[in-house]
């Protein structure tokens, strides 16, 4: 890990900057955890800003507010309704219909304590207009299974947020927050997961492209999206970085060994894949220099079309395999 590659006096710094800031954290969510049901968002929002002064603090106690206490609505998002249409006469129109629209989904999801991403997003930036916050919601693509390595379509399958915070915007996906949907057991898995929020762009990004261009940035192409590898909640926490391959995409045949590069993961920590069987595998040719791990997997057909790499038994990335050509 990063932490074990510095020297002692800027190892304690950061122990101690990092203790300060969980420990803010960890008081934000003790206070949350306490709130008793609000009749309303504007109830929820005064004691929002009794609780908290700062525009971090109540960004973050808004995010998780919705992360601990809106659940996924997992029969919407495997059986969604067909698209509202509505009909108007001008712009001025269009815009009030699509206000009542929104506005109708966020009470809803404030109400039935269920929503899929459109509702938690709405419902952050609503929460975050009556604590005086400025905030904007976003929609593009997400990339969340290994399937979506290397596809070939753009999709519009997702929405989060960005919050200014002293002046500053920040992104924050309050969806993802609050736990995520294990696609190979299709299960909802319940966890508060801190790390989206105010994630470092160089992650996020991998894993969000917005669709309009305003929002875009520093975000690359749409290629260089789709073809990254699948990086996962463990990966941003252990502020990874992939040195090689330098796809997500990579060109194998049976037999082939495939070189990695891994930055701040030490050879001492649990990394391993599992084949088809879903039995574990140990890296190849294992070696740490200056904070990097090196090491091969030989691939086999009986690997499948993916490998994900495991750390400490958590989903840490996923690179899928393409054939060469001859």
């Amino acid at each position: 890990m990063k932490i074990k590659k510095i020297v002692f006096t800027i190892l304690i710094i950061s122990l101690l900057i990092n203790s300060s800031f969980a420990q803010k954290y960890n008081a934000i969510e003790s206070i949350v955890l306490k709130y008793p049901n609000f009749g309303s968002t504007e109830k929820l929002a005064e004691r929002i800003q009794k609780d908290f002064t700062s525009e971090h603090d109540k960004a973050r106690a808004i995010y998780s507010w919705i992360a601990l206490n809106i659940d996924y609505d997992l029969k919407t998002f495997l059986d969604p309704p067909a698209p509202k249409s509505i009909s108007y006469k001008n712009k001025a129109e269009e815009d009030k219909k699509i206000q009542l629209l929104n506005a109708e989904t966020t009470r809803k999801a404030f109400r039935s304590r269920k929503a899929v991403c459109e509702g938690y997003s709405l419902l952050y930036a609503h929460l975050a207009a009556l604590t005086g916050l400025r905030c904007q919601v976003i929609v593009g693509d997400a990339r969340v299974t290994p399937q979506d390595i290397g596809r070939r379509n753009f999709i519009i399958n997702h929405a989060w947020n960005k919050v200014q915070i002293d002046g500053k915007w920040i992104v924050v996906d309050a969806t993802w927050g609050g736990g995520s949907y294990d696609y190979r057991r299709k299960i909802l898995v319940k966890k508060f997961t801190p790390v989206y929020f105010d994630t470092d762009l160089k992650y996020f990004n991998v894993k969000h492209y917005p669709e309009d261009a305003m929002y875009k940035g520093n975000t690359g192409n749409k290629t260089e999206f789709l073809n990254a590898p699948l990086i996962y909640s463990s990966f941003i926490e252990e502020e990874a970085e992939i040195l090689l391959p330098y796809s997500g995409v990579i060109m194998a045949n049976e037999g082939d060994k495939i070189a990695f590069k891994i930055k701040n993961i030490d050879r001492l920590d649990d990394l391993y894949y599992l084949d088809k069987k879903e039995e574990r595998m140990k890296l190849e040719n294992v070696k740490e220099e200056n904070g990097v791990l090196e090491f091969q997997i030989t691939y086999s057909r009986k690997l499948g079309r993916f490998i994900t790499l495991y750390l400490f038994n958590k989903n840490f990335a996923t690179f899928k395999i393409v054939p060469k050509t001859t």
